[in-house]
């Protein structure tokens, strides 16, 4: 999966190299570190190695490991622009713990019944702050993303409500299943840290709501670890 993930960052960077040039020197492309030649070789190359080691796991880890690739991609290249933007999140994001337990298990725990439409919520808000990272940019370039779409108000507002639900969602379960202190102490902390990503993302400076989104998308994995944590523990995982 990391290698997955690295041929689709590479990808996006790639379609994104013009807008991010002189604005986004943290990224290697952009800053002129790294060709086109050699960021398409490590897109490939990483999406080989990320399939043939899915597949060491069985050939339904690998159907996973491909529609998530592919999920990714169509954000890339077709719909990172458009009032689409979410869709891709809200699809790739509750695929990742799918993968894991397939490719470790075989199958799937019933418990992910609840987890799965969390984590499709998560992709949704997940997409909005990062959104609204860029929004005055997407804007200027004419680009309709779902956070430019909303407005900055009524997408900030979007991401917050839909990571307040995940946040109910996943401490109710905590609690209802009798889990223990620690987990619900990381999914508090994550609850925590969505909830600055969700301030954050409203500031003027795009750098500091780069800053939001990351907090926010870091709060929505420690809500997960949380979650896994407690489930684990009462033996529901």
């Amino acid at each position: 999966m990391v290698s997955l993930q690295v041929s689709i960052g590479t990808v996006n960077d790639l379609t994104d190299v013009e807008r991010d040039r002189g604005h986004k020197l943290g990224k290697p492309l952009a800053a002129g570190l790294v060709g086109r030649r050699t960021a398409m070789a490590v897109a490939v190359a990483s999406l080989v190695l990320g399939l043939g080691l899915s597949l060491v796991a069985g050939p339904a880890t690998a159907v996973i490991a491909a529609a998530g690739v592919l999920t990714g991609y169509a954000y890339d290249l077709r719909l990172k622009g458009t009032a689409w933007s979410w869709l891709p999140f809200a699809i790739g994001l509750p695929l990742l713990p799918v993968y894991a337990w397939v490719g470790a298990t075989g199958g799937v725990p019933v418990a992910f019944a609840f987890l799965v439409p969390l984590g499709i919520a998560a992709g949704g808000a997940v997409a909005l702050l990062n959104g609204l990272v860029d929004i005055e940019r997407d804007r200027a370039a004419g680009l309709t993303t779902a956070a430019v779409r909303l407005g900055p108000r009524r997408a900030r507002r979007t991401a917050a409500g839909l990571l307040t639900l995940i946040a109910i969602g996943v401490g109710g379960s905590l609690l209802a299943i009798g889990a223990g202190a620690f987990a619900i102490a990381v999914a508090g902390l994550g609850a925590a840290l969505a909830g600055v990503g969700a301030w954050a993302v409203g500031d003027p400076s795009s750098a500091r709501r780069e800053r939001g989104w990351e907090a926010g998308a870091i709060g929505i994995g420690l809500l997960a670890a949380g979650w896994a944590i407690g489930f684990a523990e009462r033996g529901r995982l």
